[in-house]
């Protein structure tokens, strides 16, 4: 039996014993469970039945179901019952406020891409059925949206969701493009860019890819529900994580007398001229276009071609920002800016 069946099978099973418990008037004895409940018919033994309804017992009290043991019979105190007092497990009746409601109406229509904007029509129609009305003119004149402009982004939130693994080609930093074989665990919009985590077959290792360097379409490869996603798993550590991790090399060029963080972390440094130096230290996307960034005239980026993109833009942004006073507004092609 796969893990996956063995897991729906106790899901099934804990499910019966809660219906059974709940819908009872009065306690049940364990013999009768086990000759109602087919998980507990099927027991080889009375053992095995024992051990069975000890762990479900246990886990429901884990999750905060109580259940409770009274003696069935005054006459003989051996023989007890069980039974989950409804009153002890139900939720209040839910109300909410008109502001509240309002923003639900928003959250609802904040999604423009067709696989969430389905689940958030579903979640309104289900509040409607309940008796909570919804007012969406309360919004009017508000228009929400978060747009995911990325083609991948609905097949791969659909695989996420299956727990399906996929296969698609992305493109890395240097330009070059492979094929991924991936089981997608989660997706996470970090830093202005959605990324899916998972577990990259090929390389057996956990994995982020922006959705924006996935190349062409995404292809399912698998069965549905055939991994689990790890219990401990939180995107924003991988993606931080695999943020730190070096790309390759840059390559600065730096004033003598300056840049002293980016010269201690450089494995190699030359002198160019009584003037200039040039250091080569592990690349760390946007970390190091910050660093460079921060010396503006005293430094230059050289390469990759990403390094120096990326401080060219930190530069303009900084020019643009003070309205180029003070600041003569010339980013040269290396990525530095003179005063």
């Amino acid at each position: 039996m796969s893990a996956s069946s063995a897991s729906a099978e106790k899901t099934e099973r804990l499910l019966n014993l809660i219906l059974a418990l709940k819908s009872a008037r009065r306690p049940i004895p364990k013999d009768k469970l086990r000759s109602s409940l087919p998980a507990y018919a099927e027991a080889p033994s009375d053992e095995a039945f024992d051990r069975m309804f000890e762990r479900d017992k246990d886990e429901l009290r884990e999750m905060g179901i109580p259940i409770t043991t009274t003696v069935v019979d005054v006459l003989f105190d051996d023989e007890v019952g069980y039974r989950i007092d409804s009153s002890e497990t139900s939720l209040p009746e839910i109300s909410f406020e008109p502001d509240e409601v309002a923003a639900l109406a928003l959250a609802a229509r904040a999604w423009s891409t067709a696989s969430i904007s389905g689940t958030a029509t579903a979640a309104l129609r289900k509040l409607r059925l309940a008796g909570v009305e919804i007012d969406e003119s309360l919004a009017a004149g508000v228009e929400p949206r978060i747009r995911t402009t990325e083609s991948a982004f609905d097949p791969v939130h659909a695989a996420v969701l299956a727990r399906q693994p996929i296969i698609f080609d992305y493109r890395k930093n240097d330009g070059s493009v492979s094929t991924r074989h991936v089981r997608p665990w989660a997706l996470k919009h970090w830093h202005g860019r959605w990324y899916l985590t998972g577990h990259d077959v090929d390389r057996g290792a956990e994995r982020a890819f922006r959705l924006g360097r996935v190349v062409g379409p995404v292809r399912r490869k698998g069965r549905a529900g055939s991994y689990e996603v790890p219990a401990d798993h939180v995107p924003e550590v991988s993606l931080a994580a695999q943020a730190a991790e070096p790309e390759g090399t840059a390559v600065v060029r730096l004033r003598h007398g300056r840049g002293h963080a980016l010269r201690q972390a450089a494995g190699t440094t030359r002198d160019i001229d009584h003037e200039w130096g040039e250091v080569e230290l592990p690349y760390e996307r946007g970390r190091t276009e910050r660093d460079v960034a921060a010396l503006g005239r005293h430094a230059v980026a050289v390469s990759p071609p990403e390094l120096v993109e990326g401080v060219r833009t930190a530069l303009a942004r900084t020019i643009a920002a003070h309205g180029g006073h003070g600041v003569r507004a010339d980013v040269d092609s290396r990525g530095s800016a003179d005063e």
